[in-house]
């Protein structure tokens, strides 16, 4: 405040204590001549009154400036109060747009993460598949020689049997055209490349 506004505001306040004491003292007066019993009264008051008001008017120009001082600090610690709240305000409202422009940056980014996986998915799927048509590739190879060996065993298997039969046969077929006579006659030929 400036001093010029203080002056006046005390001055109003000495010029309100001093019209409250004129006041009191004109009711005391008043009543003291409506009855003469409490003349008395009326002179002990009067003095009460006047002594209030000097008390009154004591106490404010005493008072006055650590009052006003409390007042004032007071004022100025509510205004610091309110600028730091303000300050902080404004950071709660700098957090809330960046929050909030990550909020909409979230939705982009799962998006984003989302077709990432997706395309992880697909290229692993496609590997996957690769790998498993090597395999199966492999697989029918190693299927096609064992089919080739099974093939080739059996066939050289029945070979021998067909040999084996063969040899029964023309056993048989021998044993069942040679006489007696062939046999001496085998005999003899066999005896004579032996002896030569």
């Amino acid at each position: 405040m400036k001093n010029g506004e203080l002056n006046k505001k005390m001055l109003r306040i000495a010029y309100l204590t001093a019209t409250f004491a004129v006041a009191m003292t004109g009711v005391a007066w008043a009543s003291s001549e409506a009855s003469s019993v409490h003349n008395a009264w009326l002179s002990n008051d009067t003095w009460k009154v006047l002594n209030f008001a000097v008390l009154a008017i004591g106490v404010f120009f005493i008072a006055r400036k650590p009052v006003a001082e409390f007042f004032s600090s007071r004022a100025k610690s509510i205004e610091d109060e309110i600028n730091e709240l303000e300050l902080k305000k404004a950071d709660a409202q700098k957090k809330l747009a960046e929050y909030q422009a990550k909020f909409k940056n979230l939705d982009q980014e799962s998006k984003k993460i989302v077709a990432d996986y997706i395309k992880q998915g697909e290229k692993a799927k496609t590997r996957i598949l690769a790998e498993a048509e090597a395999e199966a590739e492999k697989l029918e190879d190693m299927a096609k020689r064992n089919i080739e060996q099974e093939f080739k065993t059996a066939k050289v298997k029945l070979q021998q049997e067909i040999v084996e039969k063969a040899m029964e046969k023309a056993e048989q077929v021998i044993i069942a055209s040679i006489s007696s006579e062939d046999q001496d006659k085998l005999v003899d030929e066999y005896l004579k490349k032996v002896v030569a």
